[in-house]
């Protein structure tokens, strides 16, 4: 095992709890990375970030908690959750924040504004722990705690990042790797500028990796009507994931309106596809509570 993936937010757009949405949960983005020595790594922040806090603290029993939570941009349903993260309330603990180099305001600045007094009670200055803010720039690697992750520029409105993340040591080969996409429109749109080669290059820096977990927002009949707003198809994610030969393929950031039978009923189209074109994908939607291994 190289890393330890556990989902606790799944949901895009916005917080859709109801009975409904049980199985595959209700909160936005919020994935738990374990490295094989146990750091912890968190990739963005919604609502189910305070589940998470809430648990860390209770396993912690006092002890300090460090991590490092990569946000792939600063929409609203992938940074919500940060002022409800229990560990930035008490002292001790550490929060290295990374995010794009190319934002149009900076990470800091983002997460202050969230915390401003027009629109939250708590200030960020009134937060106990230490927190760094760091930026990441597409394509040059960056090593942390047992991990080394590289970043990649995605379509979407106002711009996000993916991030690959490779453990240390890993002889430079793909095996073990963890690529996560939750909000990339992988059809061509006139809005983006990504280039001629831009799906090229995606299919590369995903290539043979052993998680791919990417958005899965839309039925194809559905983007129809959202064609420039910045997610995909399911049918477009097992394209995807079948170009660059990965071992399994999450798929995740899924609409809010979308029922866990109605869930259920694309993973067994995608596993479909993956039948007819003769290969060996493995196809799961992300559920909260749900853990995978690279």
């Amino acid at each position: 095992m190289s890393f330890r993936a556990t989902f606790w937010g799944t949901r895009g757009s916005i917080p859709s709890p109801g009975p409904h949405t049980v199985r595959y949960g209700g909160n936005t983005p919020c994935v738990e990375v374990r490295t094989a020595d146990g750091h912890l790594i968190i990739l963005d922040a919604g609502t189910g970030i305070r589940a998470l806090g809430r648990a860390l603290v209770d396993q912690a029993a006092g002890a300090p908690i460090e991590a490092d939570l990569f946000l792939t941009h600063a929409h609203w349903d992938h940074i919500q959750g940060i002022p409800f993260f229990s560990p930035l309330f008490g002292r001790g603990h550490r929060l290295r924040i990374w995010g794009s180099a190319s934002l149009e305001r900076s990470v800091d600045q983002v997460v202050r504004d969230q915390m401003s007094p027009v629109v939250f009670p708590v200030s960020f200055e009134a937060l106990a722990a230490t927190i760094e803010f760091h930026s990441i720039a597409e394509g040059t690697p960056m090593r942390g705690p047992g991990y080394e992750v590289t970043a990649f520029a995605l379509q979407h409105p106002g711009g996000a990042l993916g991030y690959r993340f490779e453990p240390r040591g890993a002889a430079g080969g793909p095996a073990g790797a963890l690529v996560y996409i939750p909000d990339d429109e992988l059809a061509p749109h006139p809005s983006y500028h990504a280039g001629p080669r831009w799906r090229e290059r995606l299919t590369a820096f995903v290539r043979g990796a052993s998680v791919l977990i990417h958005d899965a927002m839309y039925t194809p009949e559905e983007y129809v009507a959202c064609a420039g707003w910045g997610h995909s198809t399911h049918q477009e994610a097992v394209a995807l994931a079948l170009a660059a030969e990965v071992r399994t393929l999450v798929l995740f950031h899924h609409d809010p309106q979308r029922t866990d039978e109605a869930l259920d009923r694309i993973v067994t189209e995608c596993r479909t596809l993956v039948q007819r074109a003769g290969a060996s994908l493995e196809v799961v939607a992300a559920a909260e509570g749900l853990t995978v291994h690279t």
